[in-house]
């Protein structure tokens, strides 16, 4: 009842053991579970819960007998001999089964019964031969004593007062003394073994009062610290959700850290190389911008130079062919030879001209201004956007996370108040209060039974004594008797004439036969008892107690009850199919785990689920699972810089007439050389008559000459014109290249800045995502690390039974240990005592022969030679008579009776 009521206050939520939930790990959300991912995450930082606060169980159950460990080991060593058999586990447990209903006699009859009671007889075949042999004892002796009384009565058996005499008489003596003193000290010795063993009994009594004191301080302890130690389970709560709340706190720095860590390892090495090659692209096509727009205001600049100049000498030249021209209408170019020369000038009129007309050439302002315009975009600084991009992560994460961490406070708090409230709900205090107070008045129970267990121990001990003072009573007489004769003894002495202090040696030593007789039988009946019940008690409880083997008949399924699978959960929780045992519980305690994990009350009620749904619920994994980091509006060049891009690449370049450009810049300025010109058109002059149209001519090739001297050779001289034309004729051949260039490479720098936010946008915040999740994992990893350490808890630190180990090994120790060893070793020494009475009671009937005074003695008479030289002798009357020394041998031959001889002073 002890036993069941403390088991039953000790159980934390018995009270529900009618309310089982049944857990689903699926209740988890995804974020709970493992992701497969191309990288370990980053470990969970361990929590510090401290240490669950224990009591010191003071019990040390292990007793070390000392110097009677080896009387102990002895006594263990002939049981094995007595029984060597293994524990019969299977045919008790066969034999239990089958009577469960109440033995019957015609039961026993059948088959099976007649086959189980051939293998107990087998099991006990040593306890029955020495049962046989000790109950032949017991019988025999007292009969054999009686028996031996009468023969003696009748002078037979030893019992004739007469002695022969014999030439060995002293080596019989003195073996017969020897073999007697031997028997005494084996007698001593198995008397010694005996009070040892009885004496052990009494000492162990008073240990037997410290360990029940020690078992209930520890049952005490066990109360007291176990509500300490569920409220400290629930207050380290606190423990991870300020830890998860501190990372909450510090999720830009934490999180932000861990993505430009991976970033730094992952994406920039990559970012790098395509910011780099965007970088070159973008420098080639800022240069190549930039030589455009030089192009374009070079062909601008010199456009204008060249038509400037050009317009001034095409003035000149036109008036200085009208004026030419004039004058070759003078009549005098109507005579025949004059005619024709001034028909050759006049076909010649038509070369003086300018030769490149640039003033047809279409305009390049209008997209100098978009060049102008595109170069004003910083497309430079596209690079260091990229960079920058990472350096407010930190700050990103915060801004979107702040309503997050505000929600999962408040969800925090709220589960801690469950927790707390649920361990609350249950009366464990008030159980273990009440638990306390049966403990309390259980002692005062057993301690008011303390003087009555002294005083049976003292009746006992009393008791054994006086068993074993029969013993040294009869050691006594072997002892005095011994004393006596050998101290009294006379060699020159005859049978009738021995002295007053031998006979009373002999005397005793017969004394202490008679006592062997008397008590012998009864000594005999003692130790087969005892021997017969402490034996079986050893080897049928003590043994299977200390290796085990007991609690396996206590665990086979419907021993203790046909209608119950398991005894124990059957008992405690009326749930017997519970795979609980006595010998799990026992093995759980003895390592001193929790009572939780002793009685496996997680089939009842699984903390570690219901911490699961309660510390980690769907709430918070949803809050948790909506943790996103952005990425995806980072843009390294925004909409109006593409735009710009886009027309730069549309500016029109490649509709400008590049031919027509280069066709223009590469005609002379004039069509025909002006100096060449004036020269022929003075020779030509020459060739007239002297007169006015010559003079005229003449006129007209000076006027040309200073043109080319004024005008052309100037402009030449100042290099204006020909650098005009050189730089026009280069840049429009740069514009001519560009024009098929500059799309190609526009179109390289947007895909190369596409790449570049496809690798932010995609690739990093493939990176960014996966290290939110490894974050948000290491917040629920501290979760986990709680209630891995509460299941943990329970299992070895929490409600520690060892105390419930204590209480088997201290019946173990007392039952087995103080008690049956102890009273199996006095029956060993009190049985070896008794079996070493025989061999006493013979070696003393023979040794008192040579000890005690005889009737009569053996006398030698010669009647054939007697002489003077005759010895005389006393005859039986007292009368004088002279016998003569024999000649031969008169020990053995004719040999008759004599009594001693009587004087008057006797």
């Amino acid at each position: 009842m002890l036993w069941r009521t403390g088991f039953m206050l000790l159980i934390f939520l018995g009270s529900t053991s009618s309310q089982k939930q049944d857990v689903s790990e699926g209740d988890l959300h995804q974020l709970q579970a493992d992701t497969p991912r191309q990288r370990s995450r980053p470990p969970v930082e361990p929590l510090d819960f401290g240490f669950v606060p224990s009591g010191v169980y003071g019990t040390h159950a292990y007793y070390e007998p000392g110097a009677i460990g080896v009387l102990f080991h002895m006594v263990h060593a002939f049981l094995y001999v007595v029984q060597p058999n293994p524990f019969p586990k299977d045919l008790i447990v066969t034999v239990i089964q089958q009577n469960m209903g109440g033995i019957k006699i015609e039961e026993w009859r059948k088959p099976e019964n007649v086959v189980l009671l051939l293998q107990t007889l087998y099991y006990e075949t040593g306890f029955l031969v020495c049962l046989v042999m000790g109950c032949l004892f017991l019988l025999l002796l007292p009969v054999v004593g009686l028996f031996f009384c009468a023969c003696r009565c009748c002078d037979n058996c030893g019992g004739e007062m007469h002695q022969r005499q014999r030439k060995n008489a002293d080596c019989q003596r003195g073996f017969y003394t020897a073999a007697l003193i031997a028997s005494s000290i084996f007698i001593t010795v198995g008397v010694l073994f005996a009070y040892a063993a009885n004496h052990n009994v009494s000492a162990q009594i008073k240990s037997t009062r410290r360990l029940i004191n020690t078992n209930m301080r520890d049952l005490k302890t066990f109360a007291n610290n176990t509500p300490a130690q569920i409220d400290y389970l629930t207050a380290q709560y606190t423990t991870a959700k300020n830890k998860v709340l501190s990372d909450l706190d510090n999720i830009g720095p934490l999180l932000g850290g861990r993505i430009h860590s991976q970033l730094e390892k992952e994406v920039v090495p990559s970012l790098d190389t395509a910011l780099r090659m965007a970088g070159v692209k973008v420098e080639s096509a800022i240069k190549a911008m930039r030589e455009t727009k030089e192009a374009l205001g070079t062909v601008g600049s010199s456009l204008e130079v060249l038509q400037e100049g050009t317009a001034k000498l095409q003035a000149s030249l036109a008036g200085e062919r009208a004026s030419l021209s004039n004058t070759l209408s003078d009549p005098a170019c109507t005579n025949g030879a004059v005619s024709q020369t001034c028909n050759s000038i006049r076909a010649t009129l038509a070369q003086l001209a300018i030769n490149a007309d640039f003033s047809e050439l279409p305009d390049v302002s209008p997209q100098l201004a978009i060049v102008e315009v595109l170069l004003r975009t910083d497309l430079s600084n596209i690079v260091q956007r990229g960079y920058l991009s990472f350096n407010d992560t930190p700050k990103l994460v915060q801004e979107q996370t702040k309503n997050i961490v505000s929600g999962v406070k408040g969800m925090l708090d709220k589960i801690g108040t469950e927790i707390i409230g649920f361990s609350k709900m249950f009366p464990i205090e008030a159980s273990l209060a009440n638990f306390t107070i049966f403990l309390n008045q259980g002692q005062k129970k057993i301690e008011a039974y303390y003087p009555q267990i002294d005083q049976m121990d003292f009746y006992r001990w009393i008791g054994c004594v006086c068993t074993l003072c029969t013993l040294v009573l009869i050691l006594a007489f072997n002892t005095l008797g011994l004393l006596c004769g050998t101290c009294g003894y006379d060699k020159q002495a005859t049978p009738t004439t021995r002295g007053c202090l031998s006979n009373t040696g002999g005397n005793l030593l017969m004394a202490g036969v008679g006592f062997s007789f008397l008590f012998g039988w009864a000594l005999m009946a003692v130790v087969t008892t005892s021997f017969t019940v402490g034996g079986n008690v050893e080897k049928m409880v003590c043994e299977p107690l200390a290796n085990r083997q007991l609690f396996k008949i206590i665990d086979t399924p419907y021993m203790v009850h046909p209608a119950k699978k398991n005894f124990l959960p059957g008992m405690l929780f009326q749930n017997p199919n519970i795979d609980l045992t006595v010998g799990s519980m026992y093995r759980d305690c003895y390592e001193n785990n929790g009572l939780y994990h002793a009685l496996q009350l997680e089939t009842m009620f699984n903390i570690n689920s219901f911490l699961n749904r309660t510390v980690y619920n769907k709430d918070l994994a949803n809050v948790f699972d909506g943790v996103r980091i952005d990425l995806q509006d980072i843009q390294l060049l925004e909409q109006e810089g593409r735009d710009n891009l886009v027309n730069f690449a549309n500016t029109g370049l490649g509709e400008i007439d590049y031919t027509a450009y280069l066709t223009e810049v590469n005609k002379g300025v004039t069509m025909e050389d002006l100096l060449s010109f004036s020269n022929e058109l003075e020779a030509k002059a020459d060739q007239l008559p002297r007169g006015a149209l010559e003079n005229a001519l003449k006129g007209h090739a000076s006027s040309i000459r200073q043109i080319h001297r004024e005008q052309v050779v100037p402009m030449e001289q100042a290099m204006k014109y020909v650098r005009a034309r050189s730089s026009l004729s280069q840049s429009v051949k740069l514009l001519q290249k560009s024009s098929n260039d500059l799309p190609v490479k526009v179109t390289n720098i947007l895909r190369a800045i596409d790449a570049a936010e496809y690798l932010i946008t995609h690739n990093a915040s493939h990176v960014v995502n996966q290290e939110t999740n490894a974050y948000m994992k290491s917040l629920v990893g501290y979760f986990r690390q709680y209630t891995a350490w509460v299941q943990n808890s329970l299992t070895a630190e929490v409600a520690q039974c060892k105390p419930i180990s204590n209480l088997v090994d201290t019946l173990e120790i007392v039952a087995c240990s103080f008690i049956v060893d102890s009273v199996n070793t006095f029956w060993f020494g009190l049985g070896g005592s008794c079996l070493f009475l025989i061999p006493s009671m013979v070696f003393s009937v023979k040794l008192a022969k040579y000890y005690r005074r005889m009737d009569t003695e053996d006398v030698f008479d010669d009647a054939v030679n007697v002489s003077c030289h005759g010895e005389q002798v006393f005859d039986v009357h007292g009368n004088l008579a002279v016998v003569s020394p024999p000649s031969y041998d008169t020990l053995t031959r004719f040999p008759r009776a004599s009594a001693p001889p009587q004087y008057p002073g006797w």
